[in-house]
């Protein structure tokens, strides 16, 4: 496999596509299946059946989950596409009779509404536009075009360089530069390298890593092997939660169909270069979102951190030099080998470079997948992208980074996001989920929530996890009740920091940060609550996560 036949499967895929006046593409990632996807899919597929004049195609998450089932129509001579949104198999017939004709108004949703329109798609950029199960739909969206030329036209250290250039920081969350981690593991003298991708996300309310896996898995593979190649790997492996079975079908068919063409496996594009993936499958341990945690699990022990250093790149799985980065981190390096490290580099911050993909849940408008540049205000993100807060509620708070993060109030939604920005202002950029709280959420209540979470998933290893967590939940348990005391209040800060400065791993590290955050922000709630055992004095009711109002 070289250039010249990626550019012929290319050719002929797309001459496949222009001889259909019609192109019906309906989302078949995990949201809009539980809505009912698979059965308009079904539909339109015997409706169109025979008819060589339109293609019907499945393809993974085109973004706007709150609107699913989303079904999309192209046809020539249309200057641009119809989106339907909440499509239901009755809908169907209807549909088909407005090829050529006037749209459905009743379905019809704007591409050109600010979600769509505000977004700067990189990592999702094939996401809602191809068939994530069929490789040749991949490279014709110049797939698999940046690993040969790396293989090809590029020795490793010219890999390394524009990796580096791009300046692309570590999107599972702690932000650290990949150029100089990839580097070091390159430098280690070692017979036997490994990489991993690490795709087990676990933080409540994010799903970036299950839709990039889902609509585009052999975007993250073709990462994997360029990074295996810039390093001196033979040999990966991709972890990810056993909870996602679609992502884990499609990374199954993904792998077979990439070692089929020799894009995967030995000798690739026939050259020295070999690459195996294998997957491992998570039971569902938050605290193996951890690096070496994860490294134990897949060597088949508990999956508990290990003290470091040394760190992965020296001595990682089964003590060899191994790299690790997460599905988004791996999803960007395809693009900058193909457009460059300077481009990426054009894109975001000073110190924050490209785009982030963001999971945008709770009480907002538009929940779903969004990617923006980074440097984007959060109230871009939240009122304009997300269309605000619904049911004429008021925002209270943007909860960022998962458990590991903090809730920021209304005072700083005109605050850039980028990695430094976040982490001054009490929170973390995260892996990239984004849950949107109104005025009915007690943030007590909130913190006690992803306080109960992180004690819940602490393996136990080290004593300040354990315990202070446990500690921290009771504390903020009996605050919520009202039975708390200003004494009860000095002990939940100081432990704290005790948790935050002695813990083993990043999970107990950064478990006091919704804490922290909350208290830094809506103290008089803490405060309100130790007075008179109700909720805080400006209005707010008693919290709820869930939107089961009454």
């Amino acid at each position: 496999m070289n250039l010249d036949d990626l550019e012929a499967d290319a050719s002929e895929v797309r001459a496949a596509g222009e001889t259909c006046e019609h192109c019906v593409r309906v989302c078949m990632a995990a949201g809009c299946q539980s809505s009912g996807a698979g059965k308009v899919l079904e539909r339109l597929n015997e409706q169109f059946s025979g008819r060589d004049d339109v293609r019907v195609k499945s393809v993974g998450c085109m973004g706007l989950c709150s609107g699913g089932p989303l079904v999309e129509l192209r046809s020539k001579g249309q200057p641009a596409p119809r989106l339907y949104q909440k499509v239901s198999a009755e809908d169907v017939p209807e549909l088909a009779a407005s090829l050529g004709g006037a749209p459905v108004q009743r379905l019809a949703c704007s591409t050109e509404m600010p979600f769509f329109s505000r977004q700067q798609k990189i990592v999702l950029e094939n996401s809602g536009v191809i068939d994530p199960e069929e490789i040749d739909d991949y490279i014709a969206a110049d797939g698999y075009r940046a690993l040969v030329t790396a293989l090809t036209e590029m020795n490793q250290a010219e890999v390394l360089r524009e990796i580096d250039i791009s300046g692309l920081r570590g999107r599972g969350g702690g932000g650290y530069p990949t150029g100089l981690k990839w580097s070091t593991v390159a430098k280690m003298p070692a017979d036997q390298k490994y990489v991993i991708c690490n795709a087990d996300e676990g933080d409540p309310g994010a799903f970036m890593d299950r839709a990039v896996l889902e609509s585009d898995p052999h975007r993250v593979l073709e990462g994997m092997a360029i990074a295996a190649y810039a390093v001196g790997a033979n040999k990966g492996y991709v972890y990810i939660r056993a909870e996602y079975p679609l992502a884990i079908d499609r990374l199954k068919t993904a792998i077979r169909q990439a070692t089929r063409k020799k894009l995967l496996g030995s000798g690739i594009c026939e050259t020295q270069f070999s690459f195996d993936v294998e997957l491992r499958l998570g039971a569902g341990a938050f605290v193996c979102g951890e690096e070496t945690a994860l490294m134990s699990s897949v060597e088949g022990e508990r999956g508990q951190p290990r003290p470091r250093p040394p760190y992965p790149a020296e001595s990682g799985l089964w003590g060899y030099p191994t790299l690790i980065n997460n599905v988004e981190t791996f999803a960007n390096v395809a693009p900058i080998i193909r457009r460059g490290g300077e481009w990426f580099a054009g894109i975001g911050t000073e110190r924050s470079k490209g785009t982030k993909v963001f999971a945008l849940a709770g009480r907002i408008q538009n929940t779903g997948l969004i990617e923006v540049p980074m440097g984007i205000k959060l109230r871009d993100i939240i009122e304009t992208i997300g269309g605000g807060v619904p049911e004429g509620r008021t925002f209270k708070a943007v909860q960022t980074g998962g458990p590991s993060g903090g809730c920021l109030p209304e005072q700083n939604l005109d605050l850039p996001v980028d990695y430094d920005t976040l982490r001054q202002a009490g929170s973390i950029m995260g892996s990239g989920g984004m849950i949107v709280m109104d005025d009915t959420s007690c943030m007590v209540d909130v913190a006690r929530y992803f306080m109960d979470f992180c004690m819940t998933e602490s393996c136990g290893k080290c004593v300040p996890c354990r315990v202070g967590t446990y500690q921290m939940h009771g504390l903020l348990d009996k605050i919520a009740k009202g039975q708390g005391t200003p004494a009860d209040l000095a002990l939940l800060e100081e432990l704290c920091e005790v948790v935050q400065m002695t813990s083993l791993c990043g999970l107990g590290q950064t478990s006091p940060n919704p804490v922290l955050s909350t208290l830094r922000y809506f103290r008089h709630e803490y405060e309100n609550k130790l007075q008179t055992g109700q909720p805080a004095a400006d209005g707010t009711e008693g919290g709820k996560m869930t939107d089961d109002r009454k």
